[in-house]
């Protein structure tokens, strides 16, 4: 018997199905987040010192276009075969989404916003914080919302290391001659990648009211 309600039944050695969507997302999400977490002071320093912005860009392009799995042979003899291999690459793949939206929000805030944060006392820090980046929020969120449906769907790839949580369904699915593997981890894929974007959309909505009010 293959199946169980909607899902077919998988190799016992794969795990479960909700072993491989904590895992398919502990990747996706963690590489997301060191993501942004590398991309805001990149993103910032090229706000700052404008001459950067083009050369970087063409950097994170580069990065992008390397192949993950040359990726992981680099870092296999430094991570091993662990999901740490695998989120390094996708962490530094979330910057060529990341990097240019944080950039254009920042900029795209209007000068006499700026100026009126200044004459209020919002100056430094305490401006980017409390002014620049909220306002920044759509195109970043735009950005996050790129970052985190590809890397749901990239996490994947690190099948060829053991650690592809459902990408393992489809060596599986090649292996035992199962389409049905192969439909399933495609189905599950996209769907959570649809979750994860649609929360953030939500998320989005949250942090500017203030565009709610504006198309009412």
């Amino acid at each position: 018997m293959r199946s169980a309600g909607l899902f077919p039944h998988i190799p016992s050695y794969l795990g479960t199905y909700g072993s491989l969507i904590q895992q398919q997302l502990t990747m996706a999400l963690l590489s997301v987040l060191f993501g942004l977490i590398l991309a805001m002071p990149v993103a910032l320093l090229c706000v700052r010192f404008p001459k950067l912005y083009a050369p970087m860009v063409g950097l994170l392009t580069v990065i992008y276009s390397l192949p993950s799995i040359a990726l992981f042979v680099l870092l296999v003899p430094s991570t091993g075969l662990t999901q740490t291999t695998v989120i390094i690459p996708l962490s530094l793949y979330s910057l060529a989404a990341l990097v240019p939206n944080i950039v254009e929000g920042v900029r795209g805030i209007p000068e006499d916003v700026r100026l009126a944060a200044v004459a209020m006392g919002y100056t430094g820090a305490r401006r980017l914080i409390a002014v620049d980046l909220p306002l920044a929020v759509p195109p970043i969120m735009a950005g996050l919302r790129v970052a985190t449906v590809g890397n749901v769907s990239m996490v994947s790839v690190g099948t060829v290391i053991g650690v592809g949580a459902f990408g393992a369904l489809f060596t599986a699915a090649a292996q035992l001659s199962r389409s049905d593997l192969a439909i399933t981890g495609i189905v599950v894929i996209v769907a959570l990648a649809l979750a994860c974007d649609l929360v953030l959309v939500v998320t989005q909505r949250l942090l500017t009211p203030w565009n709610k009010r504006r198309s009412a």
